[in-house]
């Protein structure tokens, strides 16, 4: 148990300017140091060699200047001058020196001046190596003809071969300069990327706490971070307008609701009190009657919507004679307003046209533009409809063309929102404006699609997109499924 409870704790945020300042410190300490300790290898090693090949130089200086006399060697007076002039090219401390030695490895010669016990000691005991693996020097024997009478040694420790202090004070300071400099260069990187990213931060704080008028002036070159911004002002603009509207919406349902409710209790209130002749009353009934059917309506249109949004409304796919349920929907619609006569016009090619939905969910979509249309038809005009069926090869739709007073351009891009009603349907007809987008959440659902082909004001024209069915070739007999729609 306190094991679950120690990994649920939050780990500690740090900032990005920290975070990144200081991972990116060390991976530039890390990396720089195998960098240098790699190039003061490699220096050192070359150094070494060179070294090595100006002391054997050197060696075969010496040896010819010394001479052989009896197969004894004579050093030179002016050896002594002659190495010291050569100890310039080296960079020498206490311990080079240079000896001559006989073949019985007897000194004949050496620089600085030393004794016979001090051979021993810088040499190994078969004077082949220095005694001191800390040390390096080179051999070059002294030959007459074929014999070997002696030889040469040049001596010198391995630090002062390859560098000292202040090489290694140089390298520390490239060294220091170097990681200072790309650790400014990322500090420089991670706080101009913070700033913008702390800015978007504190306005989605401010947006969390309901303030959606934020404003965020950011200057950037960077693309991805003027993209982010870009798509974060949207959003808050977008996010402050649905706030708005729901607000408006929730006050315009509220209206719509409390508007029936309230004109059926004065009509009963009357009838009740006998305000009203018995007549009179009667008729006052009637109108609370409609007025509740249709609150029951806009309910029943928003508890299907909420379901429709939920995803719990099911939508079956079969094949159905698309041509044939339009003909059931529209005489099933016509008998429904037989006392306003509305004429429907049906349009359709030759041959049967199947498509794959549920015939319930498109008789509610065209039943829907039905009732938008006769709502849009003038007082005291005849309600006309025109409905065509139309195939291509994927896919099978159904053009509405209603012949009422249209949808202004203001509000044909708003006719799918949620609640959505123009100021002339307001004024004209009651309802919570959730006809259309359940109307297209239906045609969605059944991978079709509902849009508005074109309006004016003698009319509106409604498509909708429904999937062509096609014959599988497996399939030998064909299958039907009747229309639960009967007229």
């Amino acid at each position: 148990m306190d094991r679950k409870l120690r990994r649920n704790e939050p780990r500690r945020s740090t900032s990005i300017l920290s975070h990144w300042t200081l991972r990116y410190f060390l991976i530039l300490c890390i990396g720089f140091t195998i960098i240098v300790a790699g190039a003061l290898y490699w220096i050192r090693t070359t150094s070494i060699e060179k070294s090595l090949k100006t002391a054997e130089l050197l060696g075969l200086e010496i040896a010819d200047r010394v001479t052989i006399d009896n197969n004894k060697l004579h050093v030179p007076p002016d050896l002594d001058t002659m190495v010291t002039k050569r100890e310039k090219l080296f960079n020498t401390d206490h311990y080079f020196c240079v000896m001559v030695l006989d073949n019985n490895n007897q000194l004949i010669f050496s620089q600085p001046k030393m004794t016979q016990e001090e051979v021993f000691y810088r040499l190994s005991d078969d004077f082949r190596e220095p005694r001191n693996n800390k040390y390096a020097g080179v051999t070059v024997s002294i030959n007459e003809g074929d014999q070997s009478l002696g030889k040469v040694w040049v001596m010198q420790s391995k630090q002062s071969l390859t560098f000292g202090p202040e090489t290694m004070w140089l390298v520390l300071l490239i060294l220091g300069g170097l990681i200072l400099c790309g650790w400014f260069t990322i500090y420089l990187l991670s706080n101009k990327l913070s700033r913008p990213i702390r800015q978007v931060a504190y306005a989605a704080e401010q947006i969390r706490g309901g303030n959606y008028d934020v404003s965020l002036d950011i200057n950037t070159r960077e693309r991805e971070i003027t993209e982010l911004v870009s798509s974060f002002r949207d959003m808050a603009t977008r996010l402050r307008q649905l706030e708005e509207w729901r607000t408006l919406s929730l006050a315009g349902v509220s209206h719509e609701l409390k508007t029936p409710v309230t004109s059926i209790k004065g009509l009963v209130m009357a009838v009740r009190d006998d305000v009203v002749s018995p007549q009179e009353g009667k008729e006052f009934l009637d109108i609370a009657l409609k007025e509740s059917e249709r609150m029951e309506r806009m309910i029943a249109d928003l508890l299907d919507y909420n379901a429709m949004s939920a995803g719990s409304v099911a939508v079956r796919k079969e094949r159905t004679d698309l041509q044939l349920l339009v003909g059931e929907i529209i005489y099933q619609w016509k008998i429904a307003y037989e006392d306003k006569t509305p004429e429907v016009e049906l349009h359709a090619p030759a041959g049967p046209l199947y498509t794959i939905g549920d015939t319930l969910r498109i008789q509610q979509i065209i039943v829907n533009l039905l009732n938008n249309g006769l709502q849009a038809t003038p007082s005291g005009q005849t309600a006309k409809f025109n409905i065509e069926l139309r195939a291509e090869e994927d896919h099978l739709f159904i053009d509405v063309q209603d012949y009422g007073t249209g949808i202004s351009e203001a509000d044909q891009p708003k006719i799918f929102e949620r609640f959505y009603r123009g100021e002339i349907k307001k004024r004209r007809n009651r309802g919570l404006g959730l006809g259309l987008t359940y109307s297209r959440l239906l045609a969605n659902a059944q991978n079709g699609e509902l849009s508005l082909a074109s309006s004016t004001p003698d009319g509106s024209k409604f498509t909708l997109r429904l999937p062509r069915w096609k014959t599988p070739k497996h399939v030998t007999k064909e299958q039907t499924y009747p229309s639960p729609v009967k007229a």
